[in-house]
């Protein structure tokens, strides 16, 4: 049995040619000459009207995926930089992105890098003060945007700004008369003609690995987002030492999974984070990996099934649609519900077991042959592993998946550090864990900020999680009170609170700040409640509530595709609009039995006594999600106080 010591043994002593130091243009450029032949990306046709000449990106069929091998990345990038730099563009400029996340999104941020730039970047949900923020905060110098639509958000608030040029993505002509606006394709064109390899180098050579790389915006879950500075010096560290976990070490066994320059990832998490930034670029290209990007979060299913990855990295929403997806198709493909729901608890049984029985070997085989292998062809058939992060994934979910041959290895991290501060290691994933620290990782828990009901739930050492790195954050941007705030000597503080089993392994509870305080006094974590939903047919979204009332409340966006099939079972009439069905009994009574069922796993006070049924989804587009999918719980209590009015008896 491998022990902790052991992998983090392995992990320190562990080098090659993605570990180390340097800045993140060196990496790319070192890793494009070791790869020139390989594919690097894969970008998919008929979605945008690029403006990158055909020659340069050829136009694949309508909804096939064509591919740049890392050569022509490489030469695009080239050129882009040297464009850029013909603009105007200086060492040290801050340039934004502003754009869905797509191969040009990529080669942007390589090339502006490359030239001596700092990318910020701008979340494409952003409305137009939004964007007036995140672009006037960084003083940026010029902004990358992807099409007309983002343009025109840009240019409501240009005179509040002092922007030197703006680039579109898309082929876009209308804007011929300035000349401080010009498409990609035309700064690439500029580029090819003024590039010069030495002067290029001279570039890449004056970028130290302490110089700023990237501003990153945090949520603003809780207010407006600060500007997280981050270095080429932290980036590589984050990388090297998520290679060293995820590498091809000569330590691990045939059968772990490893990240390689035969990985195959689908990307479609937003770019403008930092969790698919490092995970699935920055490492990605560094290791030789092909990036394939998906067309959008909503055609991700589709997607897999053409570019058929070995991994992609996601937030744990996607990976509950991508449960509810399977249930509804499973129903669909005439697999009945009984069947599903006894494969999935001989997979959840099969995957917790060290040492199956012959007949829970034969019992799973024939799950497998029913149910699992369909879902996994769902997924493209050629899943390794995936990758959790930017929240807490629920335990039964990753049994289940990895039930069914489908391991997710989650982690933790936050745009401050890079962003990864642990993850589970493929040698010996544990669900429910968030894996132990990667190399070079400090942590520490403070006790001090909990009370002793918390400590006495934990099997472990508990507190507010500080850590301490090469891949940690110097501070905010032109925010020294709140840099200040942030570090106890030298420590970051997460705001998180986690415990520390015996092998070293961290487990999340809840962010320090949510925690409910009821006016009995009691301490409620929302968290574990919520992620207890994960797996319910029933119940979409949850929002647990109560702090200063007397009991604990929640608010519930029903799962409606799933009322509908069991109104159909059971042969009742549903109401067709959402709400309506939010306000028939019957489907308050059929919700109720899943949180009656939920609330047996925990203690008195921290179950759910009454609920109210929302009738829309909480998405990034009506700002009740952040863009990585997190709930902004401020604005859903606003936005339905009058339902928790109602919960808590205070209508008028």
């Amino acid at each position: 049995m491998v022990t902790t010591d052991d992998l983090l043994a392995a992990e320190a002593a562990y080098e090659d040619e993605v570990t180390g130091t340097g800045t993140i243009p060196a990496l790319f450029e070192d890793s494009a000459e070791r790869h020139a032949t390989l594919p690097a990306q894969q970008y998919k046709g008929g979605i945008y009207d690029r403006s990158l000449a055909d020659e340069v990106v050829p136009e694949p069929a309508d909804g096939e995926f064509a591919l740049l091998r890392y050569e022509e990345m490489r030469e695009i990038v080239r050129n882009l930089a040297a464009g850029f730099r013909d603009l105007g563009l200086e060492h040290r400029d801050r340039v934004g992105i502003f754009a869905n996340t797509r191969m040009e999104w990529a080669q942007t941020d390589f090339a502006l890098l490359a030239a001596g730039g700092v990318v910020t970047t701008i979340y494409t949900e952003s409305s137009p003060r939004q964007v007036r923020y995140l672009l006037d905060d960084p003083d940026a110098d010029g902004v990358v945007v992807e099409n007309e639509e983002l343009l025109a958000r840009v240019l409501g608030v240009e005179d509040d700004l002092d922007l030197e040029f703006i680039v579109i993505m898309d082929d876009v002509d209308i804007y011929d008369e300035r000349d401080d606006i010009l498409t990609l394709g035309e700064v690439y064109e500029r580029g090819a003609d003024a590039f010069d390899a030495e002067t290029y180098q001279s570039w890449i050579d004056e970028t130290d690995p302490d110089d700023l790389a990237s501003l990153i915006y945090t949520s603003g879950t809780t207010g407006q987002p600060k500007g997280v500075k981050l270095t080429h010096a932290n980036f590589r560290a984050n990388v090297s030492q998520v290679r060293k976990r995820y590498g091809p070490r000569p330590d691990k066994d045939d059968d772990v999974p490893v990240l390689d320059e035969d990985s195959k990832s689908l990307s479609f998490l937003p770019l403008a984070h930092v969790f698919e930034r490092t995970a699935g670029h920055f490492l990605a290209f560094g290791s030789g990996g092909t990036v394939a990007y998906a067309e959008s979060p909503d055609t991700v299913q589709e997607d897999l099934q053409k570019v058929q990855p070995t991994t992609a990295t996601s937030v744990p929403r996607v990976y509950e649609r991508v449960f509810d997806a399977m249930r509804e198709q499973a129903s669909s493909s005439g697999v009945k519900e009984a069947i599903f729901e006894r494969a999935l608890e001989i997979g959840r049984k099969y995957g917790r077991t060290e040492n199956p029985s012959t007949a829970l070997k034969f019992r799973y085989y024939v799950a497998n042959k029913l149910v699992f292998q369909q879902v996994k062809d769902q997924l493209g058939g050629n899943i390794d592993f995936f990758v959790s992060g930017g929240g807490s994934l629920n335990k039964e979910l990753a049994e289940l998946f990895r039930g069914m041959g489908l391991e997710i290895y989650e982690g933790y991290g936050l745009t401050e550090t890079s962003p990864v501060v642990s993850t589970n290691p493929p040698d010996d994933a544990r669900p429910g864990t968030l894996g132990i620290p990667v190399v070079d990782m400090e942590t520490k828990l403070d006790d001090t900020v909990i009370g002793p009901d918390r400590k006495g739930k934990a099997d472990g050492e508990i507190g507010e999680l500080l850590v301490k790195g090469p891949n940690v954050t110097e501070g905010y941007w032109e925010r020294p009170e709140e840099t200040e705030d942030a570090f106890t000597d030298g420590w970051f503080r997460t705001g998180d609170i986690v415990e520390r089993d015996e092998d070293g392994y961290l487990i999340y509870h809840d962010r320090l700040k949510q925690l409910i305080v009821l006016s009995t006094g009691k301490n409620v974590a929302p968290g574990p409640i919520e992620d207890a939903f994960a797996t319910s047919e029933r119940v979409d979204q949850i929002m647990v509530l109560g702090d200063e009332e007397k009991f604990i409340s929640a608010l519930i966006v029903p799962n409606f595709e799933a009322v509908h099939r069991w109104a159909d079972r059971k042969d009742i009439v549903v109401p067709e609009d959402p709400v309506d069905i939010c306000e028939d009994e019957r489907v308050r009574d059929w919700i109720g039995e899943a949180v009656e069922e939920i609330n047996d796993d925990f203690e008195k006070h921290e179950r759910i006594k009454q609920f109210e049924l929302i009738p829309i989804e909480w998405t990034p587009e009506n700002d009740l999600l952040t863009s990585s999918m997190k709930i902004k719980r401020r604005n859903v209590v606003e936005r339905f106080a009058g339902k928790i009015d109602r919960i808590y008896g205070r209508e008028e």
